[in-house]
């Protein structure tokens, strides 16, 4: 178990469990599920087997601060290659490195991966991976000329990343932000869980807007470490010297106290809530087996790798529905996004991380027996722009992503890519790409596979109507 001062303790506590926190108290009350104890006389096995037929998790991979997919996925055949080359200047790969994909389905042009993906070129090849052409943030289907002559509803603050973060995760841009869509997701799936003993929604670093819920708070849990080789829960320090358990106990019994202060009464609930889903958590996890998947040891590695673990505890905590979020930064390659070496540069480093994670990740859930009941996605504030700024890239719009799974029907581009042409008919100016297909759509897709109903789609996504495919298809 990781431990925490108090103070630190009580800030990601209140922040993590209580949805948006001390953002809002009010919301917090409502929101907060009781944490149960585990119940008497469980087994806690955390084998393969423990995970349940019927279970389905979602691990969103978030890539903060904008990734440049024009170079995570480039234009192979002549044509599109030398249209690329003219436009990147300084960031174009050299075609030789490119690992070139086969998609099942074919617009007539060629694409190829960074080289520094040599995991995610194999889970492609092997159809457990599914790549999402130009997905982005939309009101409304917007076209050039549209954008041109804002004869539509467009995203307000374009290619800021706190706007365009905080509306890709709650898929309605035309709204002050109130929850997230893995949030409400997770409010219409949970009554799936039994006797659950912690929260579905768990996040591995720290709080975010996409699992805000009306009802379902996300649960802090700390990503896994050479010193908590599982990772763990958030937990108090237990003070030095004397009767820790006697501290440990006033400390609880002092946030269960009754509050006439409703601020006092939200907080308090909240650092309950947190103390006993840390317990409940710590003990499930003390009790799985060891997973012998090996994972790099990188930011996004021991996310993963925490993930995994807490997926083994599932069938333990009740839990046949769960939702994930993951986080690794750097993205914003305004500079020293590539070097001489393409095996080298910021940017290959980021996306060399993500391809090894996820490859490791997949390989877990192989091994737990539940790679078919699991579906990794990346989601990211923007692609960027298709023109170097002489060293890097700028915030752009519309980007590619990433869907990985034994679920998934890989080896697959979905959505249309667009024209490698900077002002051409995908453009807004300097290769910032209009998304053609929205974040709703995405997430939508993932949602049916997740158990929404039909009827309670427009629930997760509300604008989901003004779109033309609820369901893109890469998932069976």
């Amino acid at each position: 178990m990781n431990v925490l001062p108090r103070r630190q303790f009580i800030g990601q506590c209140c922040a993590a469990v209580g949805a948006t926190g001390m953002m809002s108290a009010l919301s917090a009350l409502r929101a907060t599920a009781a944490a149960a104890s585990i119940p008497s006389g469980n087994n806690l096995p955390g084998t393969a087997a423990d995970v349940a037929s019927d279970y389905r998790a979602l691990v969103c991979i978030f890539l903060n601060g904008g990734n440049d997919s024009s170079n995570l996925i480039v234009p192979y055949d002549s044509t599109g290659y030398a249209a690329y080359a003219s436009a990147r200047t300084a960031l174009a790969l050299p075609q030789s490195t490119l690992l070139a994909l086969a998609p099942k389905t074919s617009d007539g042009r060629l694409f190829g991966l960074h080289p520094a993906t040599g995991e995610l070129k194999n889970l492609f090849d092997a159809g457990k991976l599914a790549i999402l052409a130009n997905v982005g943030t939309l009101v409304e289907p917007t076209t050039v000329s549209q954008y041109k002559a804002q004869s539509v509803k467009l995203p307000p603050q374009l290619f800021s990343h706190n706007d365009q973060q905080a509306q890709w995760q709650s898929s309605i841009p035309d709204q002050p932000f109130k929850t997230g869509w893995g949030g409400r997701m997770a409010d219409l799936v949970n009554s799936l869980n039994t006797n659950s003993a912690v929260s579905m929604s768990m996040t591995l670093n720290g709080v975010n807007s996409f699992q805000v819920g009306n009802l379902i708070s996300q649960l802090s849990v700390q990503p896994a470490s050479t010193s908590s080789p599982k990772g763990g829960p958030v937990a108090f320090a237990r003070t030095s010297g004397g009767n820790n358990a006697n501290r440990y106990q006033a400390q609880k019994d002092l946030f269960a106290a009754s509050q006439s202060n409703l601020f006092g009464a939200a907080f308090g609930t909240l650092s309950t809530n947190a103390i006993g889903n840390s317990d409940a958590l710590a003990a499930a996890l003390a009790s799985t087996g060891t997973i012998s998947t090996s994972f790099p040891a990188t930011t996004l590695g021991n996310q993963l790798k925490s993930i995994a673990y807490l997926i083994s505890a599932a069938g333990s905590l009740k839990l046949k529905r769960q939702v994930f979020f993951a986080r690794v930064g750097g993205w914003d390659t305004h500079a020293d996004q590539v070097d001489a070496d393409v095996s080298l540069g910021a940017h290959a480093g980021l996306l060399q991380q993500v391809s090894q994670a996820m490859n490791a990740f997949y390989n877990a859930t192989v091994e737990l027996g539940c790679a078919n009941q699991v579906t990794t996605f990346t989601a990211s504030d923007f692609g960027r722009t298709f023109t170097s700024n002489g060293d890097g890239s700028d915030h752009g719009w519309g980007g590619h992503h990433l869907v990985l799974g034994g679920g998934v029907k890989g080896g697959d581009i979905y959505g249309k890519m667009p024209s490698p042409v900077v002002n051409g008919p995908d453009d807004t100016g300097l290769g910032r790409w209009i998304p053609t297909t929205s974040v709703d759509e995405y997430g939508a897709t993932l949602a049916r596979w997740f158990g929404v109903s039909e009827s309670n789609l427009p629930v997760a996504f509300p604008n989901i109507g003004r779109f033309a495919k609820p369901n893109l298809g890469f998932l069976a």
